[in-house]
């Protein structure tokens, strides 16, 4: 198995009109003390154990948030280097940080390549500029461009963007125009997803009291039906759900998650969960600086965490099942499956296989179980099979 360490960072700019994640604006005077707290956590909870697998081995790290592009690649590098030291992170470990356009330079990306960031990821979203003002994104799509153009000079040969599909208003046509426009680009990884309205959110009030439309569910099948064909006509691999790459760059940090193995999520709000549990931290930015700062050995755990839960094996089983689907090409390895639970996956779900093969949803063979085109549609349906 595979260990990933997810590190949080909580602080935006602005809040985006469709998001629910763990995020705060207008905390500029807690980016070094929340660095300062990250970083203790990260050397004394590596330190006692926190990461189960064989000599504390990790495979990658990825920084995620909000935007942890606010910080300064040295407060960046201070976190990395303390992930380093307390774990045996190989040399070609993938390390990535997400970063919004508009909020770097071609020199701050060159300072993130020499601290050992070597991937980054870019909340593009669209190109079109009344979908952008609707999602509140502050960039343009010119910012996008010059963003992909700065990382590229600094010498990073491994870059998503995100693009949202199925925006109240948005047309086929002007989805289109934004893969068009993603084209030109020639990222090495995409990751498009579609617009869930949350609850909390600005966009859930707005179609709440019905200022701009739901989203169409048909109109959104379209858009992704689109998209296939488009990057697949430019080579790139469709490899999970959402996600499309060109050879060889799936996201390392991802396929843990997809392939339900541990992970551990150090900083305000995140969330871990290793072999037979779950748990996750406190989630306001100033309650975690001072519990962190506060407590220390293997009192910080205990300190930072909110709550938890356990695993039953029945639900690891459903959840590596559900996770496994999504992966479009590898789908669930027969042999890994067998191995972690000690019995093929028919003796566990024999008459949901049997069901979904039936409905033809999936293709099943010696070595794996994955979606078949038809299930790719209906995979929500084919997972609820399994739970």
């Amino acid at each position: 198995m595979q260990t990933g360490i997810y590190l949080h960072i909580p602080f935006c700019r602005s809040r985006c009109s469709y998001c629910d994640f763990n995020t705060y604006v207008g905390m500029e005077d807690l980016y070094t003390a929340y660095t300062n707290a990250l970083e203790r956590e990260i050397r004394q909870a590596l330190q006692t154990g926190l990461i189960e697998a064989e000599d504390r081995r990790a495979a990658t790290i990825f920084m995620g948030g909000g935007t942890p592009s606010l910080l300064s690649p040295a407060q960046l590098g201070k976190l990395l280097t303390a992930c380093r030291d307390n774990t045996h992170l190989p040399d070609d470990a993938e390390v990535t940080v997400e970063c919004n356009p508009g909020t770097v330079t071609r020199d701050y990306l060159r300072e993130l390549r020499e601290v050992g960031v070597n991937r980054l990821s870019f909340g593009a979203q669209s190109a079109d500029p009344a979908e952008l003002k609707l999602l509140g994104r502050e960039h343009s799509w010119a910012q996008v461009a010059a963003a992909i153009e700065a990382a590229r000079a600094a010498g990073f040969d491994n870059l998503n963007f995100d693009l949202i599909f199925g925006l109240p208003h948005q047309t086929l046509a002007s989805w289109q125009r934004t893969l068009a426009a993603a084209q030109t680009l020639a990222p090495d990884h995409i990751s498009l997803y579609a617009l869930t309205i949350e609850q909390g959110t600005p966009m859930h009030d707005w179609t709440r009291r019905g200022e701009v439309p739901f989203p169409d569910p048909d109109a959104a099948a379209d858009m992704y039906d689109a998209a296939e064909e488009t990057l697949g006509a430019l080579g790139y691999e469709h490899y999970e759900i959402s996600n499309w790459c060109k050879p060889g760059r799936e996201c390392a940090h991802n396929l843990i998650y997809w392939r339900n193995e541990p992970y551990y999520g150090l900083g305000a709000g995140a969330h871990s969960s290793s072999i037979g549990r779950r748990w996750w931290k406190v989630r306001r930015p100033a309650d975690y600086i001072a519990r962190a700062m506060r407590a220390s050995g293997a009192e910080l755990g205990a300190a930072l965490e909110m709550g938890g839960e356990d695993i039953a094996l029945a639900t690891s089983r459903g959840e590596t099942v559900m996770l496994g689907l999504r992966l479009l090409q590898e789908g669930i390895e027969q042999a890994r499956f067998a191995q972690r639970y000690g019995a093929p996956i028919a003796h566990f779900f024999a008459d949901a296989l049997a069901e979904a093969e039936g409905k033809g949803l999936i293709a099943i063979d010696p070595t794996r179980i994955r979606l078949t085109q038809r299930g790719r549609f209906l995979s929500n349906q084919v997972m609820k099979l399994f739970f």
